[in-house]
């Protein structure tokens, strides 16, 4: 009997809705299989009564890191005694009080109170738990450059490392990881923290678009139904996914189209369905990117995208340099600052030309008419 196309009220498309939320941990991490190698070789010299060596998750958001790390943590916890692992994220947690007070909670096995309880207090509970233990702490700062921001990066790394000059406690390791590529979060240190802060950086690239599909393909195997999105939808998505070089993007595009069709009582998802997930998704994404630009920045962007408006506008680089003297005199080297920085943005792509004499191609990753509101938008938020 053929199935009906229509939903009842009290059906849905989801076979696991959690299949979708960012907290979700697969059950297989792909194409990371090299920085997983690495990872755990670091942390592998606790295993045999050593210390845990640090390292520096760089790459754009999106690219796996958090998962790969969590990961990697949750078979430590399931498997030996000898190593203590702690995830935090500092987007929430910015204070040395807050750092360890997740430290404090993963070792002792409670939550320290939040008042009453001095800083040096709760380090003391959590080094003596972990002498006890024979544990060597190992600890991952997730968005790390929140921490250089607040300031309070070199005081928590500081504490942290040495923990084993006050305690008897083996030398802790730290996962530092972030996604802001301008920052290095080494150079920023003080002498004192680099003293025995020695990582090594574990990269992270872009997914591939046939990576793309084969996560897209695993998440959707597992929350939905079968032949709720139809393989031309699934490549439609991995086209969007690509384009925004965010894993996370490819996951909220399926959860959204879902729910668009299941809204509507259907039981396959359509391209209009995908296209509509997409700008509710993709264009809070631009807005974001652009917002962290500088107004130099912004403004070269505003104009690359009226450039790209035009069908026969000349994209190479030096032609869009010599377009922006219309309306600035900025020289070649901060043209080229402004330039990379929108490539690490995640705004632009500059393939290599040949053809010209190995010049970039400048190429937008959103619709111009998308890019040219997103900067007006943040032009009247600035003036206001």
């Amino acid at each position: 009997m053929r199935q009906r196309e229509t939903l009842r009220y009290d059906q849905t498309v989801f076979r696991d809705r959690e299949v979708f939320e960012f907290t979700y941990m697969p059950d297989e991490i792909h194409h990371r299989d090299a920085q997983i190698r690495e990872l755990a070789l670091l942390a592998r010299p606790a295993l045999r009564s050593g210390s845990p060596r640090s390292a520096i998750l760089r790459g754009p958001p999106g690219t796996g890191k958090t998962t790969t790390v969590r990961r990697l943590f949750a078979e430590i916890e399931e498997t030996t005694q000898q190593i203590a692992p702690v995830y935090i994220n500092c987007k929430q947690h910015r204070t040395p009080f807050a750092v360890f007070a997740c430290i404090f909670e993963a070792v002792v096995g409670y939550t320290p109170p939040a008042t009453g309880k001095h800083l040096d207090e709760v380090v003391r509970v959590a080094a003596k738990r972990l002498g006890e233990r024979d544990a060597a702490l190992l600890v991952c700062l997730d968005d790390a450059n929140y921490l250089h921001e607040a300031r309070q990066l070199n005081d928590l790394l500081y504490r942290i490392l040495r923990l084993y000059e006050a305690w008897d406690v083996r030398k802790p390791g730290v996962f530092a990881i972030s996604s802001d590529l301008r920052l290095n979060l080494y150079t920023g240190l003080d002498e004192r923290v680099r003293s025995v802060f020695h990582p090594t950086e574990v990269y992270f690239s872009p997914y591939a678009k046939s990576e793309i599909q084969e996560i897209l393909g695993d998440r959707i195997r597992q929350g939905l139904y079968p032949n709720v999105v139809p393989k031309t939808n699934v490549n439609l998505i991995a086209d969007l996914t690509a384009r925004e070089q965010d894993i996370r993007v490819g996951i909220d595009l399926v959860r959204a189209a879902a729910e668009n069709a299941e809204g509507a009582g259907r039981r396959t998802v359509t391209r209009k369905d995908v296209m509509d997930a997409s700008r509710s998704i993709i264009t809070p994404t631009l807005q974001k990117r652009a917002a962290d630009l500088n107004d130099g920045e912004r403004a070269l962007l505003y104009r690359i995208a009226e450039m790209a408006q035009q069908t026969d506008a000349d994209m190479t680089s030096g032609a869009v340099y010599e377009a922006t003297q219309e309306y600035t005199s900025t020289g070649a080297t901060t043209y080229r600052t402004r330039l990379k920085r929108l490539e690490e943005a995640g705004l632009v792509d500059l393939p290599l030309r040949t053809d010209r004499g190995r010049t970039r191609e400048i190429l937008l990753r959103f619709a111009p008419d998308q890019v040219l509101a997103a900067c007006e938008k943040i032009g009247k938020t600035s003036a206001a």
